[in-house]
Protein backbone atom coordinates (compact mmCIF):
# COMPACT_ATOMS: atom_id res chain seq x y z
CA UNK A 1 0.00 0.00 0.00
CA UNK A 2 3.03 2.25 -0.14
CA UNK A 3 2.61 3.09 -3.80
CA UNK A 4 0.49 5.91 -5.13
CA UNK A 5 -1.60 3.52 -7.20
CA UNK A 6 -2.21 1.37 -4.12
CA UNK A 7 -3.38 4.38 -2.18
CA UNK A 8 -5.71 5.45 -4.97
CA UNK A 9 -7.17 1.96 -5.25
CA UNK A 10 -7.70 1.55 -1.48
CA UNK A 11 -9.64 4.74 -0.86
CA UNK A 12 -12.76 3.67 -2.81
CA UNK A 13 -12.80 0.39 -0.87
CA UNK A 14 -12.89 2.08 2.53
CA UNK A 15 -15.44 4.62 1.27
CA UNK A 16 -17.86 1.85 0.27
CA UNK A 17 -17.29 0.08 3.60
CA UNK A 18 -18.09 3.27 5.52
CA UNK A 19 -21.11 3.91 3.27
CA UNK A 20 -22.66 0.51 4.07
CA UNK A 21 -21.75 0.93 7.73
CA UNK A 22 -23.44 4.31 8.00
CA UNK A 23 -26.45 3.15 6.00
CA UNK A 24 -27.01 0.48 8.65
CA UNK A 25 -26.70 2.99 11.49
CA UNK A 26 -28.92 5.45 9.63
CA UNK A 27 -31.63 2.84 9.12
CA UNK A 28 -32.12 2.29 12.84
CA UNK A 29 -31.70 5.94 13.91
CA UNK A 30 -35.33 7.08 13.41
CA UNK A 31 -36.86 3.98 15.01
CA UNK A 32 -34.67 3.21 18.05
CA UNK A 33 -36.50 5.83 20.20
CA UNK A 34 -39.83 4.33 19.12
CA UNK A 35 -38.68 0.82 20.02
CA UNK A 36 -37.49 2.01 23.42
CA UNK A 37 -40.76 3.91 23.87
CA UNK A 38 -42.66 0.64 23.46
CA UNK A 39 -41.19 -0.44 26.81
CA UNK A 40 -42.07 2.86 28.57
CA UNK A 41 -45.29 4.56 29.67
CA UNK A 42 -44.45 8.28 29.29
CA UNK A 43 -42.46 10.74 27.22
CA UNK A 44 -40.20 11.52 30.17
CA UNK A 45 -39.54 7.82 30.72
CA UNK A 46 -38.71 7.35 27.07
CA UNK A 47 -36.29 10.29 27.18
CA UNK A 48 -34.44 8.88 30.18
CA UNK A 49 -34.37 5.32 28.76
CA UNK A 50 -33.16 6.46 25.35
CA UNK A 51 -30.43 8.51 27.00
CA UNK A 52 -29.40 5.46 29.06
CA UNK A 53 -29.23 3.25 25.95
CA UNK A 54 -27.08 5.79 24.12
CA UNK A 55 -24.80 6.26 27.13
CA UNK A 56 -24.37 2.49 27.62
CA UNK A 57 -23.16 2.08 24.03
CA UNK A 58 -20.76 4.99 24.44
CA UNK A 59 -19.32 3.79 27.76
CA UNK A 60 -18.48 0.39 26.28
CA UNK A 61 -16.97 2.00 23.19
CA UNK A 62 -14.94 4.42 25.31
CA UNK A 63 -13.01 1.59 26.91
CA UNK A 64 -12.80 -0.67 23.87
CA UNK A 65 -11.87 1.81 21.13
CA UNK A 66 -8.23 2.38 22.23
CA UNK A 67 -7.76 -1.39 22.59
CA UNK A 68 -9.09 -2.07 19.11
CA UNK A 69 -7.13 0.86 17.69
CA UNK A 70 -3.89 -0.46 19.20
CA UNK A 71 -4.73 -3.98 17.97
CA UNK A 72 -5.07 -2.53 14.48
CA UNK A 73 -1.58 -1.03 14.86
CA UNK A 74 -0.28 -4.52 15.70
CA UNK A 75 -2.30 -6.86 13.48
CA UNK A 76 -3.56 -4.51 10.75
CA UNK A 77 -6.74 -2.53 10.12
CA UNK A 78 -8.57 -5.21 8.14
CA UNK A 79 -9.16 -7.88 10.84
CA UNK A 80 -10.24 -5.32 13.44
CA UNK A 81 -12.62 -3.69 10.98
CA UNK A 82 -14.20 -7.06 10.13
CA UNK A 83 -14.56 -7.87 13.84
CA UNK A 84 -16.44 -4.62 14.35
CA UNK A 85 -18.77 -5.33 11.45
CA UNK A 86 -19.69 -8.76 12.78
CA UNK A 87 -20.29 -7.34 16.25
CA UNK A 88 -22.52 -4.62 14.87
CA UNK A 89 -24.56 -7.11 12.84
CA UNK A 90 -25.18 -9.22 15.94
CA UNK A 91 -26.13 -6.04 17.81
CA UNK A 92 -28.80 -5.14 15.24
CA UNK A 93 -30.35 -8.62 15.11
CA UNK A 94 -30.54 -9.06 18.88
CA UNK A 95 -31.97 -5.53 19.30
CA UNK A 96 -34.78 -6.44 16.89
CA UNK A 97 -35.58 -9.53 18.98
CA UNK A 98 -35.42 -7.80 22.40
CA UNK A 99 -38.57 -8.30 24.46
CA UNK A 100 -37.57 -6.10 27.42
CA UNK A 101 -35.59 -2.92 27.91
CA UNK A 102 -32.83 -4.65 29.90
CA UNK A 103 -32.15 -6.93 26.93
CA UNK A 104 -31.84 -3.93 24.62
CA UNK A 105 -29.51 -2.24 27.11
CA UNK A 106 -27.29 -5.33 27.36
CA UNK A 107 -26.92 -5.68 23.61
CA UNK A 108 -26.10 -1.98 23.26
CA UNK A 109 -23.19 -2.51 25.67
CA UNK A 110 -21.98 -5.49 23.62
CA UNK A 111 -22.28 -3.52 20.39
CA UNK A 112 -20.30 -0.61 21.79
CA UNK A 113 -17.53 -2.91 23.02
CA UNK A 114 -17.02 -4.60 19.63
CA UNK A 115 -17.50 -1.67 17.29
CA UNK A 116 -14.57 0.61 16.53
CA UNK A 117 -15.25 0.94 12.82
CA UNK A 118 -14.95 4.72 12.74
CA UNK A 119 -11.59 4.79 14.55
CA UNK A 120 -10.14 2.09 12.31
CA UNK A 121 -11.53 3.74 9.17
CA UNK A 122 -9.87 7.02 10.18
CA UNK A 123 -6.57 5.21 10.75
CA UNK A 124 -6.96 3.45 7.39
CA UNK A 125 -7.36 6.79 5.63
CA UNK A 126 -4.28 8.13 7.44
CA UNK A 127 -2.31 5.05 6.31
CA UNK A 128 -3.05 5.50 2.62
CA UNK A 129 -3.08 9.30 2.36
CA UNK A 130 -0.32 11.89 2.17
CA UNK A 131 -0.64 14.67 4.82
CA UNK A 132 -1.49 17.28 2.19
CA UNK A 133 -4.48 15.21 1.03
CA UNK A 134 -5.93 14.23 4.40
CA UNK A 135 -8.44 17.07 4.68
CA UNK A 136 -9.78 16.13 1.23
CA UNK A 137 -10.02 12.41 2.03
CA UNK A 138 -11.54 12.95 5.46
CA UNK A 139 -14.04 15.14 3.64
CA UNK A 140 -14.77 12.25 1.25
CA UNK A 141 -15.19 9.96 4.24
CA UNK A 142 -17.60 12.50 5.71
CA UNK A 143 -19.44 12.50 2.40
CA UNK A 144 -19.89 8.72 2.71
CA UNK A 145 -21.28 9.31 6.19
CA UNK A 146 -23.70 11.77 4.66
CA UNK A 147 -24.65 9.48 1.78
CA UNK A 148 -25.31 6.71 4.29
CA UNK A 149 -27.63 9.05 6.11
CA UNK A 150 -29.34 9.97 2.86
CA UNK A 151 -30.19 6.36 2.08
CA UNK A 152 -30.50 4.84 5.57
CA UNK A 153 -32.92 6.99 7.58
CA UNK A 154 -35.52 7.25 4.82
CA UNK A 155 -35.55 3.47 4.47
CA UNK A 156 -35.65 3.03 8.24
CA UNK A 157 -38.35 5.65 8.71
CA UNK A 158 -40.64 4.15 6.07
CA UNK A 159 -40.15 0.61 7.37
CA UNK A 160 -40.48 1.78 10.98
CA UNK A 161 -43.90 3.24 10.29
CA UNK A 162 -44.94 -0.28 9.23
CA UNK A 163 -43.14 -2.33 11.88
CA UNK A 164 -40.57 -0.98 14.32
CA UNK A 165 -38.50 -4.19 14.16
CA UNK A 166 -38.01 -4.37 10.39
CA UNK A 167 -35.31 -1.67 10.16
CA UNK A 168 -33.09 -3.58 12.60
CA UNK A 169 -33.26 -6.76 10.52
CA UNK A 170 -32.42 -4.76 7.39
CA UNK A 171 -29.51 -3.01 9.14
CA UNK A 172 -28.13 -6.33 10.36
CA UNK A 173 -28.32 -7.79 6.87
CA UNK A 174 -26.53 -4.83 5.31
CA UNK A 175 -23.81 -5.00 7.95
CA UNK A 176 -23.22 -8.67 7.21
CA UNK A 177 -23.02 -7.77 3.52
CA UNK A 178 -20.45 -5.13 4.47
CA UNK A 179 -18.41 -7.76 6.36
CA UNK A 180 -18.48 -10.11 3.36
CA UNK A 181 -17.42 -7.27 1.10
CA UNK A 182 -14.55 -6.40 3.41
CA UNK A 183 -13.42 -10.02 3.70
CA UNK A 184 -13.12 -10.53 -0.04
CA UNK A 185 -12.28 -7.04 -1.33
CA UNK A 186 -10.88 -4.69 1.33
CA UNK A 187 -7.05 -4.72 1.27
CA UNK A 188 -4.82 -4.27 4.31
CA UNK A 189 -3.48 -0.73 4.59
CA UNK A 190 -0.77 -1.12 7.25
CA UNK A 191 2.46 -2.72 6.03
CA UNK A 192 4.36 -5.06 8.35
CA UNK A 193 7.28 -2.66 8.81
CA UNK A 194 4.98 -0.02 10.31
CA UNK A 195 3.25 -2.27 12.84
CA UNK A 196 3.79 -1.81 16.54
CA UNK A 197 3.90 -4.10 19.56
CA UNK A 198 0.60 -4.38 21.40
CA UNK A 199 0.75 -3.40 25.07
CA UNK A 200 -2.49 -3.68 26.99
CA UNK A 201 -1.43 -1.17 29.64
CA UNK A 202 -0.96 1.47 26.95
CA UNK A 203 -4.58 1.14 25.78
CA UNK A 204 -6.17 2.78 28.80
CA UNK A 205 -8.47 5.37 27.21
CA UNK A 206 -7.47 8.03 29.71
CA UNK A 207 -3.75 7.46 29.08
CA UNK A 208 -4.42 7.64 25.32
CA UNK A 209 -5.93 11.07 25.77
CA UNK A 210 -3.04 12.07 28.02
CA UNK A 211 -0.54 11.11 25.30
CA UNK A 212 -2.45 13.18 22.77
CA UNK A 213 -2.11 16.18 25.07
CA UNK A 214 1.64 15.81 24.86
CA UNK A 215 1.66 16.27 21.08
CA UNK A 216 2.51 19.81 20.11
CA UNK A 217 -0.50 21.72 18.89
CA UNK A 218 -3.03 18.97 19.57
CA UNK A 219 -4.19 19.62 23.15
CA UNK A 220 -6.27 22.72 22.44
CA UNK A 221 -7.50 21.29 19.15
CA UNK A 222 -8.75 18.32 21.14
CA UNK A 223 -10.69 20.65 23.41
CA UNK A 224 -12.28 22.27 20.38
CA UNK A 225 -13.04 18.89 18.85
CA UNK A 226 -14.30 17.43 22.12
CA UNK A 227 -16.71 20.28 22.84
CA UNK A 228 -17.94 20.33 19.25
CA UNK A 229 -18.55 16.57 19.33
CA UNK A 230 -20.29 16.92 22.69
CA UNK A 231 -22.72 19.43 21.19
CA UNK A 232 -23.35 17.03 18.31
CA UNK A 233 -24.07 14.12 20.63
CA UNK A 234 -26.48 16.22 22.64
CA UNK A 235 -28.25 16.88 19.35
CA UNK A 236 -28.14 13.18 18.40
CA UNK A 237 -29.67 12.22 21.73
CA UNK A 238 -32.65 14.52 21.52
CA UNK A 239 -33.36 15.05 17.80
CA UNK A 240 -35.94 12.31 17.26
CA UNK A 241 -37.81 12.75 20.53
CA UNK A 242 -37.54 16.54 20.38
CA UNK A 243 -39.16 16.70 16.94
CA UNK A 244 -41.87 14.29 18.10
CA UNK A 245 -42.65 16.31 21.23
CA UNK A 246 -42.49 19.74 19.56
CA UNK A 247 -43.77 19.08 16.03
CA UNK A 248 -45.47 15.69 16.23
CA UNK A 249 -43.01 14.13 13.76
CA UNK A 250 -43.10 10.37 13.03
CA UNK A 251 -40.11 8.09 12.23
CA UNK A 252 -40.80 8.79 8.54
CA UNK A 253 -40.60 12.56 9.14
CA UNK A 254 -37.33 12.13 10.99
CA UNK A 255 -36.03 9.94 8.19
CA UNK A 256 -36.68 12.74 5.73
CA UNK A 257 -34.91 15.26 7.95
CA UNK A 258 -31.81 13.06 8.13
CA UNK A 259 -32.02 12.67 4.36
CA UNK A 260 -31.49 16.43 4.06
CA UNK A 261 -28.68 16.36 6.64
CA UNK A 262 -26.94 13.61 4.69
CA UNK A 263 -27.45 15.41 1.39
CA UNK A 264 -25.83 18.55 2.77
CA UNK A 265 -22.92 16.54 4.18
CA UNK A 266 -22.30 14.97 0.78
CA UNK A 267 -22.44 18.31 -1.04
CA UNK A 268 -20.20 20.13 1.43
CA UNK A 269 -17.72 17.46 2.51
CA UNK A 270 -17.61 15.71 -0.84
CA UNK A 271 -17.07 18.80 -2.98
CA UNK A 272 -17.42 22.28 -1.49
CA UNK A 273 -14.79 21.71 1.19
CA UNK A 274 -12.07 21.11 -1.41
CA UNK A 275 -13.16 24.16 -3.40
CA UNK A 276 -13.21 26.42 -0.33
CA UNK A 277 -9.77 25.16 0.73
CA UNK A 278 -8.30 26.56 -2.47
CA UNK A 279 -9.14 30.06 -1.27
CA UNK A 280 -9.54 29.91 2.52
CA UNK A 281 -7.09 28.32 5.04
CA UNK A 282 -8.41 25.22 6.77
CA UNK A 283 -8.27 26.70 10.26
CA UNK A 284 -10.38 29.65 9.11
CA UNK A 285 -13.00 27.35 7.61
CA UNK A 286 -13.16 25.56 10.95
CA UNK A 287 -13.60 28.88 12.78
CA UNK A 288 -16.44 29.99 10.50
CA UNK A 289 -18.07 26.59 10.90
CA UNK A 290 -17.99 26.84 14.68
CA UNK A 291 -19.80 30.19 14.55
CA UNK A 292 -22.36 28.89 12.09
CA UNK A 293 -23.09 25.79 14.15
CA UNK A 294 -23.50 27.81 17.35
CA UNK A 295 -26.17 29.99 15.76
CA UNK A 296 -27.92 27.02 14.17
CA UNK A 297 -28.11 25.06 17.44
CA UNK A 298 -29.91 27.97 19.04
CA UNK A 299 -32.24 28.27 16.04
CA UNK A 300 -33.13 24.55 16.22
CA UNK A 301 -34.47 25.08 19.72
CA UNK A 302 -36.24 28.36 19.04
CA UNK A 303 -38.18 27.74 15.82
CA UNK A 304 -41.94 27.17 16.31
CA UNK A 305 -42.65 25.04 13.21
CA UNK A 306 -41.09 21.86 11.85
CA UNK A 307 -40.45 23.05 8.29
CA UNK A 308 -38.05 25.67 9.66
CA UNK A 309 -35.70 22.88 10.78
CA UNK A 310 -34.98 22.15 7.12
CA UNK A 311 -33.99 25.77 6.49
CA UNK A 312 -31.47 25.62 9.34
CA UNK A 313 -30.02 22.33 8.10
CA UNK A 314 -29.45 23.82 4.65
CA UNK A 315 -27.93 27.17 5.66
CA UNK A 316 -25.37 25.60 8.03
CA UNK A 317 -22.94 25.01 5.14
CA UNK A 318 -19.73 25.78 7.05
CA UNK A 319 -20.82 23.68 10.01
CA UNK A 320 -20.28 20.53 7.96
CA UNK A 321 -16.62 21.46 7.49
CA UNK A 322 -15.72 21.50 11.20
CA UNK A 323 -15.15 17.80 11.91
CA UNK A 324 -13.15 16.83 8.78
CA UNK A 325 -11.10 20.00 9.22
CA UNK A 326 -10.26 19.27 12.85
CA UNK A 327 -9.65 15.60 12.03
CA UNK A 328 -7.10 16.59 9.41
CA UNK A 329 -5.30 19.00 11.73
CA UNK A 330 -4.99 16.33 14.43
CA UNK A 331 -3.92 13.55 12.02
CA UNK A 332 -1.12 15.69 10.60
CA UNK A 333 0.34 16.14 14.09
CA UNK A 334 0.63 12.39 14.76
CA UNK A 335 3.49 10.03 13.84
CA UNK A 336 2.49 7.66 10.98
CA UNK A 337 3.17 4.54 13.08
CA UNK A 338 0.69 5.70 15.72
CA UNK A 339 -2.29 6.60 13.57
CA UNK A 340 -4.36 3.66 14.84
CA UNK A 341 -3.60 4.46 18.46
CA UNK A 342 -4.22 8.17 18.01
CA UNK A 343 -7.47 7.63 16.12
CA UNK A 344 -8.49 5.19 18.83
CA UNK A 345 -7.90 7.99 21.32
CA UNK A 346 -9.94 10.37 19.15
CA UNK A 347 -12.66 7.74 19.12
CA UNK A 348 -12.41 7.64 22.92
CA UNK A 349 -12.99 11.39 22.88
CA UNK A 350 -16.06 10.73 20.76
CA UNK A 351 -17.20 8.18 23.29
CA UNK A 352 -16.72 10.59 26.20
CA UNK A 353 -18.93 13.06 24.37
CA UNK A 354 -21.36 10.25 23.56
CA UNK A 355 -21.57 9.43 27.27
CA UNK A 356 -21.95 13.01 28.43
CA UNK A 357 -24.40 14.00 25.66
CA UNK A 358 -27.25 11.75 26.83
CA UNK A 359 -26.49 12.52 30.49
CA UNK A 360 -26.79 16.26 29.82
CA UNK A 361 -29.51 16.38 27.15
CA UNK A 362 -31.92 13.56 28.02
CA UNK A 363 -32.93 14.91 31.48
CA UNK A 364 -33.47 18.39 30.01
CA UNK A 365 -35.72 16.95 27.31
CA UNK A 366 -37.56 14.84 29.89
CA UNK A 367 -38.38 17.98 31.86
CA UNK A 368 -39.44 19.84 28.71
CA UNK A 369 -41.54 16.96 27.36
CA UNK A 370 -44.61 18.13 29.31
CA UNK A 371 -44.80 21.48 27.49
CA UNK A 372 -47.34 21.83 24.64
CA UNK A 373 -46.33 21.34 21.01
CA UNK A 374 -44.56 24.35 19.52
CA UNK A 375 -43.47 25.74 22.90
CA UNK A 376 -39.99 27.33 22.71
CA UNK A 377 -39.05 25.82 26.07
CA UNK A 378 -38.93 22.32 24.56
CA UNK A 379 -35.77 23.54 22.86
CA UNK A 380 -33.83 23.87 26.14
CA UNK A 381 -31.39 21.05 25.18
CA UNK A 382 -30.55 22.85 21.95
CA UNK A 383 -29.76 26.03 23.85
CA UNK A 384 -27.25 23.93 25.80
CA UNK A 385 -25.77 22.74 22.48
CA UNK A 386 -25.35 26.35 21.39
CA UNK A 387 -23.55 27.24 24.62
CA UNK A 388 -21.16 24.28 24.31
CA UNK A 389 -20.38 25.04 20.67
CA UNK A 390 -19.88 28.69 21.54
CA UNK A 391 -17.20 27.76 24.07
CA UNK A 392 -15.52 25.58 21.41
CA UNK A 393 -15.55 28.54 19.03
CA UNK A 394 -13.91 30.83 21.60
CA UNK A 395 -11.13 28.31 22.30
CA UNK A 396 -10.63 27.81 18.57
CA UNK A 397 -10.39 31.55 17.86
CA UNK A 398 -7.82 32.05 20.60
CA UNK A 399 -5.79 29.05 19.48
CA UNK A 400 -5.70 29.94 15.79
CA UNK A 401 -4.92 33.60 16.48
CA UNK A 402 -1.86 32.56 18.53
CA UNK A 403 -0.52 29.99 16.10
CA UNK A 404 -0.87 32.34 13.08
CA UNK A 405 -1.50 29.74 10.43
CA UNK A 406 1.05 27.30 11.90
CA UNK A 407 -0.92 24.25 10.78
CA UNK A 408 -1.16 25.36 7.16
CA UNK A 409 2.55 26.28 7.15
CA UNK A 410 3.48 22.86 8.54
CA UNK A 411 1.27 21.16 5.96
CA UNK A 412 2.95 23.07 3.13
CA UNK A 413 6.39 22.15 4.50
CA UNK A 414 5.53 18.46 4.54
CA UNK A 415 4.21 18.67 0.98
CA UNK A 416 7.55 20.10 -0.21
CA UNK A 417 9.66 17.56 1.70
Amino acid sequence: MGSTSGRQAAMPFIMVTVLLDMMSIGIIAPVLPKLIGSFMDSGAGTSFAYGAAQAAFAIAQFFSAPVLGALSDRYGRRPVLLLGLVGMAINFFVTALASAFWMLLAVRIMGGAMCANIAVANAYVADITEPKDRAKNYGLLGAMFGLGFILGPVMGGVLGDIDVHWPFFLAGSLTLLNAVYGYFVLPESLPLERRREFKLLSTNPFSSLARLRQLKGVEQLMWVMGLSILAQFCLHTIWFLYTEFKFGWTPKDNGYSLFVVGLMAVIVQGGLLRQFQKHIPLHRLVSIGLISSTLCYFAYGAVPQGWMMYIIIIVNVFGYMVQPGLQSLVANAVDPSRQGESMGAVSSLNSIAAMLGPILAAPLLAVASSYPQGDWRIGIPFYLCAAIQGVAAIIGFRYFSRTRHAHDAALAGRAQA
